[in-house]
């Protein structure tokens, strides 16, 4: 896959003939049931009958046609997972194989793509809510290093995942953390203002809600909010709309000064009322004080500010005491 890239005059689309030659169809695998359907495609249970039945999950994905072909970003972003999957990293669900759909493609012009994932049982939000009682602090510890590992990894190859919460944070037999869905991941420039269709509303971050340019602090103040729900096992801040999640940001964090606003905004900071700051230890009691500073800080309202994914590792909450 990587010799999808073009000379100076780089075409923008490539061929039915070329993706069937670059990918095998999905006639190899078995589907057995719908694990999950979501904005970005539908993922099924499916076993591998070339592989001793292994089971799989598979992400299938439609692409639009044009008359040209099919658009070279596509096949870039399929490329772009395939070179992370070389990495093996042990907090990224891994990527097995990628197929086209056959038939279908002719008959509704679009491509159907079946993205094929190592399978995982549940994901967080299945497992906190299955959970007898709080985690332990060492459970805890361990599950937010893995999340910050796989996000560090990212972003060390300049992808944002944009779309971090406990659905698609998957949960091995032993415990162990993987990020999965990469739907909406996107290697990204310096500044960026995309769709804010992304990050579900209760782990999106302020500077999405607003509509300003974004990085890869997005993933950390989704991380943070994720954290905090490892401790309560419920939502840190779970707004009904775009303005009343602001409005719990803002209830959570205090409202921003004028000086902190971003720039470019149609909203001002006098569409809220002047909240003053909580206490995060009120809002997280019985937390390591480690902890609570770690997430105080990824939850910083300028981006700029905010620890990176690196800096999170660094910190005392995972260096003072040895991970277990």
């Amino acid at each position: 896959m990587s010799g999808i890239s073009g000379s100076s005059k780089a075409p923008t689309m490539a061929s039915l003939g070329d993706v069937s030659a670059l990918l095998q169809t999905a006639k190899k695998y078995e589907e057995l049931n719908v694990i999950g359907t979501g904005a970005y495609g539908t993922v099924y249970k499916a076993r591998d009958l070339h592989n001793g039945g292994q089971i799989v999950a598979m992400k299938k994905v439609k692409v639009a046609l044009t008359e040209d072909g099919i658009p070279l970003s596509t096949l870039r972003e399929i490329a772009l997972l395939r070179q992370l999957e070389a990495y093996r990293h042990p907090n990224i669900v891994r990527l097995l194989d990628v197929c086209h759909g056959g038939q279908s493609v002719e008959r509704d012009q679009q491509l159907v793509l079946f993205l094929v994932f190592e399978h995982v049982e549940q994901d967080l939000d299945s497992y906190l809510k299955r959970a007898p009682g709080p985690l332990s602090e060492n459970r805890i510890r361990s599950m937010s290093y893995d999340i910050l590992s796989g996000i560090d990894f990212l972003h060390s190859h300049r992808i944002v995942h944009r779309d971090l919460k406990p659905h698609n944070l998957l949960v091995t037999a032993s415990g162990r953390v993987k990020l999965a869905d990469f739907g909406l991941a996107k290697t990204y420039d310096t500044e960026m203002k995309l769709t804010s269709v992304v990050v579900t509303l209760w782990y999106r971050p302020p500077e999405v809600l607003l509509g300003a340019s974004y990085n890869t602090a997005v993933d950390v103040w989704s991380c943070g909010c994720v954290l905090a729900e490892l401790h309560t096992r419920s939502p840190l801040v779970a707004g009904t709309s775009d303005s009343d999640q602001l409005h719990c940001i803002f209830r959570l964090i205090g409202r921003p000064s004028r000086q902190e606003w971003p720039d470019n905004v149609s909203i001002v900071p006098d569409s809220f009322p002047d909240y003053h700051a909580q206490d995060l230890a009120d809002v997280l009691p019985n937390i390591h004080p480690n902890a609570l500073d770690l997430i105080k800080k990824m939850l910083v309202f300028d981006p700029s500010k905010r620890l990176t994914a690196l800096d999170c590792l660094e910190h005392p909450y995972f260096t003072e005491e040895p991970l277990t």
